[in-house]
Order: structure tokens, then C-alpha cells, then sequence
């Protein structure tokens, strides 16, 4: 095949591209160049769904932002970050959790179960190192508190 010369062609510059690099190896095996970057919402995300699969956790987030929450979920708009703030580096994260725990959970038990779930899933599903997880219990739920569990319609007054 003969090799392009027009004028035109000639004054291109060749730049190198970022797909036409040669492999040094092929297969699972090979490592590319590149950087992934993890944003804190990403990793706040995989918290407060760790936290909220944890047995004894009824909710997560303060008054307010359960307040809130309530409202998002009526809409179908759940947010899985709400409770959870994050700090994310290069290679580590630290989380922190407010949580509420039914009424009659062991409340230490809940919290080092959450801190150790939590922990486990960013280092399993985002690759960072946990350096800490602290878990803010900020109220108890007990049944019966919620409008929601109420079953009777009675009125109070007549």
C-alpha cells in the first residue's frame, strides 16, 4: 500500500495517541495506565447500605433527616447517604454513621457490628483502606413511636 503524501498529510504532526500505544502484555494479566477516582458520595453510598442491613438498626440519620427522609421516601427518592459523611483519600476513607436502634437491640452490639460492616464493604467493594468508622447512636426507636405503627384509627377527642 503506498504511504500518504500529499502536502497536507506531511504538516500533520504525529501526536501520540492514548489508544495506539503498543501492549508491553496481553490478557487478564496486563495492567493499563490510568487513574480511578472514587467519589465521597460513591463511598457513602456503600456505608449507609452496609449499615442499614445490619439487624437492630431501624434508621439512619438524625430527627431532621430522618424528617426528611420519610418525605423522599414517599416520593421514591430514598437516599442511601442520609446518616453517613465520609472522607475519602488517595487510599483511605474514614466514615462517619448516626444511626437509631430498635428498642431492645444490644446498642454496643448494633454499633460494633455496623462499624465492622461498613468497614468491610468500602474496603471490599471500593479498595480503600478503613481507618475509621465511628458510630453516632442518636435516639432509640421504639414501637408504637410512629404514626406508621399505629392501627388504630380511634380519635382521641369526640
Amino acid at each position: 500500500m503506498a504511504e500518504n503524501t500529499t502536502p497536507a498529510a506531511q504538516n500533520v504532526p504525529q501526536a501520540a495517541s492514548r489508544v495506539n500505544r503498543p501492549l508491553n502484555a496481553r490478557g487478564q494479566d496486563a495492567h493499563t495506565e490510568g487513574k480511578t477516582t472514587i467519589a465521597e458520595g460513591v463511598v457513602a453510598k456503600v456505608a449507609g447500605i452496609a449499615a442499614r442491613e445490619v439487624s437492630g438498626v431501624y434508621a439512619l440519620g438524625g430527627g431532621g433527616a430522618r424528617a426528611l427522609g420519610a418525605i423522599r421516601d414517599a416520593i421514591n427518592a430514598t437516599d442511601l447517604t442520609q446518616g453517613v459523611k465520609v472522607e475519602v483519600g488517595e487510599s483511605q476513607a474514614a466514615a462517619d454513621i448516626t444511626i437509631v436502634v430498635e428498642y431492645g437491640a444490644p446498642i454496643q452490639e448494633v454499633a460494633d457490628q455496623v462499624r465492622s460492616r461498613v468497614a468491610g464493604a468500602i474496603n471490599r467493594l471500593v479498595g480503600l483502606e478503613v481507618v475509621e468508622v465511628n458510630v453516632d447512636v442518636n435516639d432509640v426507636h421504639i414501637p408504637g413511636d410512629d404514626n406508621n405503627d399505629d392501627d388504630s384509627n380511634e380519635k382521641r377527642v369526640q
